[in-house]
């Protein structure tokens, strides 16, 4: 492992899920959010809080506990997870080599999954958004709006989408998933299986109003680099609206990069390391005087949530939808005897303003649920256009 990358992510539910939280808006992906650089350079930044305030307990070193493990010819995973589950870490995790090298490749936009998004609906059941053409999903005839009720025998109403989603993903494609579905008053069930599908995590739309509308679903390698060009390409009097729900993170260096976008340089976020401030900025050069705003929900998360507060806060957009999921830690990954991954939280992030996200999340500037698009889409003609 090259360098010290940092992730903030949900924890996983249970070994055998395997990062069930990476990447929920990548369909059967879970929530996996965000790799921040270590480049060594301190910088000004809010009151971040050491890290020893942000456990319960006192700090344990899994990688300690498991070297003295292998010297007492023990496991050293169990070992591992035995002091994070001490440590008091809420998100973390100890993953096995192929775990850890699934989570690479989602980031670079590949995933084991059965291509279907979902969001939870008004009445709580978690319903199907978009199915990805010729992915399992497709092929069984599962369609937009169709609900998922069970997975594997195991009822999801109530759950979290992003376990849902954890649930349909696997470790290896070809594996089989039993999804239990629902379209009205018919409720049937579909074996799927598993397929490795690509992501294609920033997609634009140009509306009837003549709104350009770019939907980040995750950020993987390059989406920051794709919406600046989205943004770059769009007519000179469009206004932008920026999809982030259901984004549950990925890369934070690309949430910078989309920041940039809409910034010309300043403050995207700071964070600390084990009490160490770093700060975070957006390149010059943004487009500052296009009408924007972002749509969350509360499957938007950690680096999405990162770049929704540095808009908001940089008073560059108006942020439409509903309360964001929370997760503003920063977790760091380190390498076991035998090639598994431990990871614990180090610290944490926050807006330009100071704001912390963990656990709080972002409020939105206009409450609104399934209308989110349509109530954007009316903010953006009271913004006007740019001159």
């Amino acid at each position: 492992m090259s360098g010290p990358d940092l992730f903030s992510r949900p924890r996983r539910i249970g070994r055998g899920a395997a990062l069930t939280l990476v990447f929920a808006s990548v369909l059967a992906a879970g929530a996996a959010t965000g790799s921040l650089p270590d480049d060594g350079q301190k910088s000004p930044a809010e009151p971040g809080g050491s890290v020893a305030a942000a456990h319960e307990a006192p700090y344990v070193d899994p990688t300690e506990a498991a070297a003295e493990a292998v010297e007492d010819g023990k496991s050293p995973v169990q070992a591992a997870e035995e002091a994070v589950s001490r440590s008091g870490d809420r998100w973390g995790a100890v993953y096995s080599q192929g775990e850890y090298e699934e989570f690479e490749q989602a980031l670079d936009g590949e995933y084991t999954g059965v291509g279907l998004w979902a969001r939870r609906a008004s009445d709580g059941d978690v319903q199907v958004t978009r199915v990805r053409s010729g992915s399992p999903a497709q092929a069984a005839g599962i369609r937009e709006g169709d609900r998922i009720a069970a997975v594997d025998g195991r009822t999801v109403t109530g759950r979290p989408v992003t376990e849902v989603l954890g649930l349909l993903r696997g470790e290896h494609a070809g594996t089989a998933v039993r999804v239990g579905l629902q379209r009205g008053t018919r409720a049937w069930s579909e074996t799927l299986r598993r397929a490795n599908l690509s992501t294609d995590p920033v997609t634009t739309t140009r509306l009837s109003s003549g709104t350009v509308l770019v939907k980040v679903g995750a950020f993987t390698k390059g989406s920051g680099a794709k919406v600046r060009t989205a943004v770059r390409e769009a007519p000179a009097r469009a206004g932008i609206v920026l999809d982030l729900r259901g984004n549950s993170g990925g890369l934070v260096t690309e949430a910078v990069s989309a920041a940039s976008a809409f910034l010309d340089g300043g403050l995207v976020a700071t964070y600390d390391v084990r009490g160490a401030q770093r700060a975070l900025h957006a390149e010059r050069g943004g487009d500052t005087g296009r009408p924007v705003v972002v749509l969350v929900d509360s499957g938007t998360m950690s680096a999405a949530e990162l770049l929704t507060g540095a808009l908001q806060d940089r008073g560059r957009a108006v942020v439409v939808g509903s309360r964001t999921f929370g997760k503003g830690s920063v977790q760091m990954p380190s390498r076991l005897p035998g090639g598994s991954v431990a990871e614990l939280t180090v610290g944490h992030y926050r807006t330009p303003s100071g704001r912390s996200v963990d656990g709080r999340g972002i409020t939105p500037d206009l409450e609104a649920d399934d209308e989110a698009l349509r109530r954007g889409e009316t903010v953006l003609s009271g913004l006007g256009s740019p001159s």
